[in-house]
Protein backbone atom coordinates (compact mmCIF):
# COMPACT_ATOMS: atom_id res chain seq x y z
CA UNK A 1 0.00 0.00 0.00
CA UNK A 2 1.36 3.39 -0.84
CA UNK A 3 3.01 5.59 1.87
CA UNK A 4 0.30 8.70 2.13
CA UNK A 5 3.41 10.89 2.12
CA UNK A 6 4.17 9.79 -1.54
CA UNK A 7 0.77 10.45 -2.59
CA UNK A 8 0.92 14.26 -1.87
CA UNK A 9 4.11 15.10 -4.32
CA UNK A 10 2.51 12.79 -6.67
CA UNK A 11 -0.85 15.13 -6.63
CA UNK A 12 1.49 18.30 -6.64
CA UNK A 13 3.18 16.74 -9.79
CA UNK A 14 -0.09 16.31 -11.65
CA UNK A 15 -2.00 19.79 -10.61
CA UNK A 16 1.93 21.14 -11.82
CA UNK A 17 1.67 19.62 -15.34
CA UNK A 18 -2.49 20.50 -16.14
CA UNK A 19 -1.42 23.84 -15.05
CA UNK A 20 1.55 23.74 -17.37
CA UNK A 21 -0.81 22.17 -20.17
CA UNK A 22 -3.02 25.05 -20.04
CA UNK A 23 -0.75 27.60 -20.12
CA UNK A 24 0.86 25.82 -23.38
CA UNK A 25 -2.99 25.85 -24.49
CA UNK A 26 -3.27 29.65 -23.78
CA UNK A 27 0.22 30.89 -25.27
CA UNK A 28 -1.38 30.11 -28.75
CA UNK A 29 -3.95 32.66 -27.97
CA UNK A 30 -1.69 34.99 -26.25
CA UNK A 31 0.83 35.37 -29.44
CA UNK A 32 -1.87 35.36 -31.68
CA UNK A 33 -3.34 38.65 -29.97
CA UNK A 34 0.52 39.81 -29.55
CA UNK A 35 0.88 39.24 -25.93
CA UNK A 36 3.54 36.32 -26.26
CA UNK A 37 5.96 37.50 -23.51
CA UNK A 38 2.62 36.83 -20.93
CA UNK A 39 3.78 32.69 -21.84
CA UNK A 40 7.61 32.94 -20.08
CA UNK A 41 5.91 34.60 -17.22
CA UNK A 42 3.08 32.38 -16.71
CA UNK A 43 5.34 29.52 -16.74
CA UNK A 44 8.40 30.83 -14.20
CA UNK A 45 5.23 31.72 -11.83
CA UNK A 46 4.44 28.52 -12.00
CA UNK A 47 7.84 26.80 -11.53
CA UNK A 48 9.46 26.22 -14.57
CA UNK A 49 13.05 26.52 -15.29
CA UNK A 50 13.33 30.53 -14.64
CA UNK A 51 16.79 30.43 -16.66
CA UNK A 52 15.09 28.99 -19.58
CA UNK A 53 12.18 31.48 -18.75
CA UNK A 54 13.89 34.67 -18.82
CA UNK A 55 16.15 33.72 -22.10
CA UNK A 56 12.84 33.45 -23.78
CA UNK A 57 11.31 36.44 -21.96
CA UNK A 58 14.68 38.70 -23.39
CA UNK A 59 13.74 37.24 -26.77
CA UNK A 60 10.02 38.59 -26.97
CA UNK A 61 10.00 41.35 -24.89
CA UNK A 62 13.90 42.72 -23.95
CA UNK A 63 14.95 42.75 -27.45
CA UNK A 64 11.94 44.32 -29.11
CA UNK A 65 11.56 46.90 -26.23
CA UNK A 66 15.48 47.50 -26.61
CA UNK A 67 14.29 47.54 -30.72
CA UNK A 68 11.85 50.73 -30.22
CA UNK A 69 13.78 52.71 -27.40
CA UNK A 70 16.93 53.12 -30.11
CA UNK A 71 14.39 54.02 -32.89
CA UNK A 72 12.85 56.39 -30.36
CA UNK A 73 16.34 57.71 -29.55
CA UNK A 74 17.46 58.20 -32.70
CA UNK A 75 14.49 60.02 -34.17
CA UNK A 76 15.09 62.19 -31.37
CA UNK A 77 18.36 62.97 -32.04
CA UNK A 78 18.21 63.19 -35.79
CA UNK A 79 14.81 64.79 -35.90
CA UNK A 80 15.65 68.32 -34.82
CA UNK A 81 18.31 68.46 -37.36
CA UNK A 82 16.06 68.08 -40.45
CA UNK A 83 14.42 71.38 -41.09
CA UNK A 84 11.15 72.09 -43.67
CA UNK A 85 9.23 74.39 -44.91
CA UNK A 86 6.93 73.77 -41.46
CA UNK A 87 10.31 73.97 -39.56
CA UNK A 88 12.25 71.46 -37.73
CA UNK A 89 10.80 67.56 -38.16
CA UNK A 90 8.50 66.91 -34.74
CA UNK A 91 10.58 64.83 -32.03
CA UNK A 92 8.29 62.26 -29.78
CA UNK A 93 7.80 64.73 -26.91
CA UNK A 94 6.09 66.88 -29.63
CA UNK A 95 3.89 64.21 -31.45
CA UNK A 96 3.07 63.56 -28.00
CA UNK A 97 1.77 66.54 -26.93
CA UNK A 98 -0.22 66.64 -30.08
CA UNK A 99 -2.02 63.14 -29.10
CA UNK A 100 -2.93 64.87 -25.85
CA UNK A 101 -4.18 68.14 -28.11
CA UNK A 102 -6.29 65.87 -30.59
CA UNK A 103 -7.61 64.33 -27.38
CA UNK A 104 -8.56 67.64 -26.11
CA UNK A 105 -9.85 68.63 -28.93
CA UNK A 106 -12.64 65.28 -28.98
CA UNK A 107 -13.70 65.98 -25.78
CA UNK A 108 -14.53 69.53 -25.96
CA UNK A 109 -16.28 68.42 -29.28
CA UNK A 110 -17.99 66.63 -27.67
CA UNK A 111 -19.31 68.63 -24.54
CA UNK A 112 -20.16 71.21 -27.39
CA UNK A 113 -22.81 68.44 -28.97
CA UNK A 114 -23.92 67.57 -24.95
CA UNK A 115 -24.90 71.39 -24.83
CA UNK A 116 -26.65 71.69 -28.38
CA UNK A 117 -28.74 68.82 -27.22
CA UNK A 118 -29.44 69.89 -23.98
CA UNK A 119 -30.37 73.82 -24.72
CA UNK A 120 -32.39 72.02 -28.10
CA UNK A 121 -34.43 69.63 -25.07
CA UNK A 122 -35.17 72.85 -23.09
CA UNK A 123 -36.54 74.78 -26.43
CA UNK A 124 -38.78 71.73 -27.03
CA UNK A 125 -40.18 71.13 -24.12
CA UNK A 126 -40.85 75.10 -23.34
CA UNK A 127 -42.42 74.82 -26.94
CA UNK A 128 -44.89 71.49 -25.98
CA UNK A 129 -45.76 73.32 -22.85
CA UNK A 130 -46.70 76.58 -24.86
CA UNK A 131 -49.01 74.57 -27.09
CA UNK A 132 -46.65 74.60 -30.03
CA UNK A 133 -46.12 71.08 -30.64
CA UNK A 134 -45.48 71.85 -34.77
CA UNK A 135 -42.90 74.08 -33.88
CA UNK A 136 -40.78 71.54 -32.35
CA UNK A 137 -37.61 70.39 -34.26
CA UNK A 138 -35.10 67.73 -33.11
CA UNK A 139 -31.94 69.18 -34.99
CA UNK A 140 -28.46 66.73 -35.40
CA UNK A 141 -25.44 68.35 -33.90
CA UNK A 142 -23.40 69.62 -37.08
CA UNK A 143 -19.43 70.27 -35.80
CA UNK A 144 -16.24 69.20 -37.26
CA UNK A 145 -15.68 65.45 -36.74
CA UNK A 146 -12.88 65.14 -34.26
CA UNK A 147 -10.09 62.62 -34.72
CA UNK A 148 -11.62 59.96 -32.77
CA UNK A 149 -14.53 60.71 -35.09
CA UNK A 150 -12.02 60.20 -38.41
CA UNK A 151 -10.67 56.90 -37.14
CA UNK A 152 -14.08 55.47 -36.42
CA UNK A 153 -14.91 56.76 -39.86
CA UNK A 154 -12.13 54.90 -41.38
CA UNK A 155 -12.44 51.74 -39.75
CA UNK A 156 -16.46 51.18 -40.81
CA UNK A 157 -14.77 52.24 -44.49
CA UNK A 158 -12.30 49.42 -44.26
CA UNK A 159 -14.62 47.30 -42.88
CA UNK A 160 -17.13 47.42 -45.24
CA UNK A 161 -14.92 47.64 -48.18
CA UNK A 162 -13.33 44.26 -47.08
CA UNK A 163 -16.75 42.81 -46.65
CA UNK A 164 -17.74 43.56 -50.01
CA UNK A 165 -14.30 41.88 -51.13
CA UNK A 166 -15.30 38.74 -49.11
CA UNK A 167 -18.39 38.32 -50.40
CA UNK A 168 -17.47 38.53 -53.78
CA UNK A 169 -13.77 36.60 -53.46
CA UNK A 170 -14.64 33.55 -51.81
CA UNK A 171 -17.50 31.88 -53.75
CA UNK A 172 -15.46 33.39 -56.96
CA UNK A 173 -12.46 31.39 -55.27
CA UNK A 174 -14.49 28.33 -54.78
CA UNK A 175 -15.62 28.47 -57.97
CA UNK A 176 -12.31 28.63 -59.65
CA UNK A 177 -10.74 25.78 -57.08
CA UNK A 178 -13.38 23.25 -58.08
CA UNK A 179 -13.95 24.08 -61.94
CA UNK A 180 -10.65 24.44 -64.29
CA UNK A 181 -12.36 25.33 -66.65
CA UNK A 182 -13.67 28.90 -64.48
CA UNK A 183 -10.15 29.04 -63.38
CA UNK A 184 -8.85 29.19 -67.07
CA UNK A 185 -11.37 31.88 -67.28
CA UNK A 186 -10.94 34.40 -64.54
CA UNK A 187 -7.25 34.46 -64.41
CA UNK A 188 -6.27 36.73 -66.76
CA UNK A 189 -8.42 39.28 -65.26
CA UNK A 190 -6.78 38.33 -62.14
CA UNK A 191 -3.79 38.88 -63.70
CA UNK A 192 -4.69 42.46 -65.58
CA UNK A 193 -6.77 43.91 -62.71
CA UNK A 194 -4.43 42.80 -59.19
CA UNK A 195 -1.75 45.07 -60.12
CA UNK A 196 -4.15 48.33 -60.69
CA UNK A 197 -3.02 51.34 -57.70
CA UNK A 198 -6.40 52.83 -56.14
CA UNK A 199 -5.49 56.16 -57.90
CA UNK A 200 -6.67 54.67 -61.16
CA UNK A 201 -9.28 52.65 -59.76
CA UNK A 202 -10.62 56.39 -57.82
CA UNK A 203 -11.69 58.22 -60.58
CA UNK A 204 -13.74 55.13 -62.14
CA UNK A 205 -15.18 54.37 -58.83
CA UNK A 206 -16.35 58.41 -58.29
CA UNK A 207 -18.32 58.54 -61.49
CA UNK A 208 -20.06 55.16 -61.25
CA UNK A 209 -21.38 55.81 -57.88
CA UNK A 210 -21.84 59.55 -58.69
CA UNK A 211 -24.32 58.33 -61.30
CA UNK A 212 -26.15 55.42 -59.66
CA UNK A 213 -26.10 56.48 -55.93
CA UNK A 214 -28.31 59.32 -56.37
CA UNK A 215 -29.69 59.78 -53.03
CA UNK A 216 -27.10 58.68 -50.44
CA UNK A 217 -28.46 57.65 -46.78
CA UNK A 218 -27.19 59.80 -43.67
CA UNK A 219 -24.51 57.04 -42.28
CA UNK A 220 -23.21 56.63 -45.51
CA UNK A 221 -22.33 59.45 -47.96
CA UNK A 222 -21.09 59.11 -51.18
CA UNK A 223 -17.61 59.94 -49.48
CA UNK A 224 -17.61 57.09 -47.52
CA UNK A 225 -18.90 54.61 -50.39
CA UNK A 226 -16.73 55.28 -53.09
CA UNK A 227 -13.77 55.21 -50.46
CA UNK A 228 -15.13 51.61 -49.62
CA UNK A 229 -15.56 50.27 -52.95
CA UNK A 230 -11.99 51.46 -53.89
CA UNK A 231 -11.26 49.12 -50.96
CA UNK A 232 -12.30 46.24 -52.49
CA UNK A 233 -11.33 46.57 -55.92
CA UNK A 234 -7.66 46.39 -54.58
CA UNK A 235 -8.17 44.11 -51.50
CA UNK A 236 -9.87 41.08 -53.06
CA UNK A 237 -7.12 39.45 -54.79
CA UNK A 238 -5.50 38.25 -52.12
CA UNK A 239 -8.43 36.54 -50.85
CA UNK A 240 -9.89 35.27 -54.15
CA UNK A 241 -6.40 34.03 -55.66
CA UNK A 242 -5.89 31.99 -51.82
CA UNK A 243 -9.18 30.44 -51.34
CA UNK A 244 -9.09 29.20 -55.27
CA UNK A 245 -5.32 27.68 -53.91
CA UNK A 246 -6.96 26.04 -50.99
CA UNK A 247 -9.82 24.80 -52.58
CA UNK A 248 -7.39 23.14 -55.44
CA UNK A 249 -5.48 21.44 -52.76
CA UNK A 250 -8.07 19.65 -50.83
CA UNK A 251 -7.29 15.64 -50.80
CA UNK A 252 -8.53 14.43 -54.31
CA UNK A 253 -9.73 10.99 -52.29
CA UNK A 254 -12.03 13.49 -50.21
CA UNK A 255 -13.26 14.97 -53.03
CA UNK A 256 -13.83 11.51 -54.82
CA UNK A 257 -15.60 9.97 -51.19
CA UNK A 258 -18.18 12.71 -51.44
CA UNK A 259 -18.96 11.83 -55.15
CA UNK A 260 -19.26 8.43 -53.85
CA UNK A 261 -21.78 9.12 -51.92
CA UNK A 262 -23.33 11.37 -54.20
CA UNK A 263 -23.56 14.31 -52.15
CA UNK A 264 -24.98 17.31 -53.35
CA UNK A 265 -22.24 20.30 -54.52
CA UNK A 266 -23.58 22.99 -51.40
CA UNK A 267 -22.75 19.87 -49.07
CA UNK A 268 -19.16 19.13 -50.68
CA UNK A 269 -18.24 23.06 -50.61
CA UNK A 270 -19.55 23.37 -46.89
CA UNK A 271 -18.55 19.84 -45.37
CA UNK A 272 -15.14 19.09 -47.37
CA UNK A 273 -14.00 22.12 -48.88
CA UNK A 274 -14.25 24.69 -46.27
CA UNK A 275 -12.69 22.83 -43.91
CA UNK A 276 -9.93 22.05 -45.57
CA UNK A 277 -9.31 25.19 -46.96
CA UNK A 278 -9.75 27.11 -44.31
CA UNK A 279 -6.27 27.66 -43.49
CA UNK A 280 -5.21 29.25 -46.70
CA UNK A 281 -8.66 31.32 -47.43
CA UNK A 282 -7.85 33.36 -43.30
CA UNK A 283 -4.35 33.69 -44.91
CA UNK A 284 -5.84 35.12 -48.12
CA UNK A 285 -8.18 37.41 -45.74
CA UNK A 286 -5.30 38.50 -43.40
CA UNK A 287 -3.43 39.75 -46.93
CA UNK A 288 -6.88 41.69 -48.09
CA UNK A 289 -7.47 43.69 -44.81
CA UNK A 290 -3.82 44.67 -44.55
CA UNK A 291 -4.04 46.21 -48.33
CA UNK A 292 -7.09 47.52 -47.53
CA UNK A 293 -6.16 49.31 -44.58
CA UNK A 294 -2.84 50.54 -47.00
CA UNK A 295 -5.64 51.52 -49.78
CA UNK A 296 -8.07 53.57 -47.54
CA UNK A 297 -5.59 56.05 -46.82
CA UNK A 298 -4.78 57.17 -50.15
CA UNK A 299 -8.51 56.89 -51.40
CA UNK A 300 -9.88 58.96 -48.31
CA UNK A 301 -7.44 61.47 -49.10
CA UNK A 302 -8.91 61.83 -52.79
CA UNK A 303 -12.36 61.13 -52.17
CA UNK A 304 -12.32 63.26 -49.20
CA UNK A 305 -13.83 60.80 -46.97
CA UNK A 306 -13.92 62.41 -43.08
CA UNK A 307 -11.47 59.18 -41.95
CA UNK A 308 -7.72 59.30 -41.39
CA UNK A 309 -7.13 60.52 -45.08
CA UNK A 310 -8.50 62.81 -45.04
CA UNK A 311 -7.17 64.27 -41.93
CA UNK A 312 -3.71 63.80 -43.07
CA UNK A 313 -4.31 65.84 -46.65
CA UNK A 314 -5.86 68.41 -44.37
CA UNK A 315 -3.03 69.03 -41.95
CA UNK A 316 -0.86 68.74 -45.12
CA UNK A 317 -2.79 71.71 -46.68
CA UNK A 318 -2.88 73.58 -43.44
CA UNK A 319 0.37 74.45 -43.12
CA UNK A 320 0.53 75.15 -39.40
CA UNK A 321 3.53 74.71 -36.98
CA UNK A 322 1.98 71.71 -35.43
CA UNK A 323 0.54 70.09 -39.10
CA UNK A 324 4.15 68.18 -39.24
CA UNK A 325 3.34 66.91 -35.67
CA UNK A 326 -0.16 65.76 -36.03
CA UNK A 327 0.77 64.30 -39.66
CA UNK A 328 3.27 61.72 -37.63
CA UNK A 329 0.51 61.39 -35.01
CA UNK A 330 -1.79 60.00 -38.00
CA UNK A 331 1.29 57.95 -39.36
CA UNK A 332 1.41 55.63 -35.78
CA UNK A 333 -2.26 55.48 -35.40
CA UNK A 334 -2.80 53.88 -39.37
CA UNK A 335 0.50 51.63 -37.92
CA UNK A 336 -1.39 50.38 -34.61
CA UNK A 337 -4.63 50.12 -36.00
CA UNK A 338 -3.60 47.91 -38.96
CA UNK A 339 -1.10 45.89 -36.47
CA UNK A 340 -4.47 45.49 -34.55
CA UNK A 341 -6.69 44.46 -37.30
CA UNK A 342 -3.71 41.94 -38.26
CA UNK A 343 -3.99 40.26 -34.65
CA UNK A 344 -7.60 40.17 -35.19
CA UNK A 345 -7.60 38.22 -37.87
CA UNK A 346 -4.78 35.77 -36.67
CA UNK A 347 -6.99 35.41 -33.89
CA UNK A 348 -9.87 34.49 -35.73
CA UNK A 349 -7.61 32.04 -37.89
CA UNK A 350 -6.78 30.01 -34.68
CA UNK A 351 -10.05 30.13 -33.69
CA UNK A 352 -12.07 28.94 -37.18
CA UNK A 353 -8.93 26.30 -37.98
CA UNK A 354 -8.14 25.27 -34.50
CA UNK A 355 -7.85 21.45 -35.50
CA UNK A 356 -5.35 22.63 -38.50
CA UNK A 357 -3.23 24.26 -35.78
CA UNK A 358 -2.84 21.01 -33.51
Amino acid sequence: MANITDIAPDKRAMRKEMLFAKINKASGWLDALGFSWLTPLLKMGAGDNPKEQLIELKRVLLIPLLGIFAFVLAWSILAPQVQTSLGAVPGPAQVWEQVGNLWQDHKREREKAVKFYERQDVRNAKLIAAGKQDKVKERTYTGKPTYIDQIITSLFTVALGFIIATVIAVPLGIASGLSRSFNGAINPLIQIFKPVSPLAWLPIVTMIISATYANPWDFMPKSLLISAVTVTLCSMWPTLINTALGVASVDKDLMNVGRVLQLPTWKIVTKLVLPSSLPLIFTGLRLSLGVGWMVLIAAEMLAQNPGLGKFVWDEFQNGSSSSLAKIMVAVFTIGLIGFLLDRIMYALQQAFTFSANR
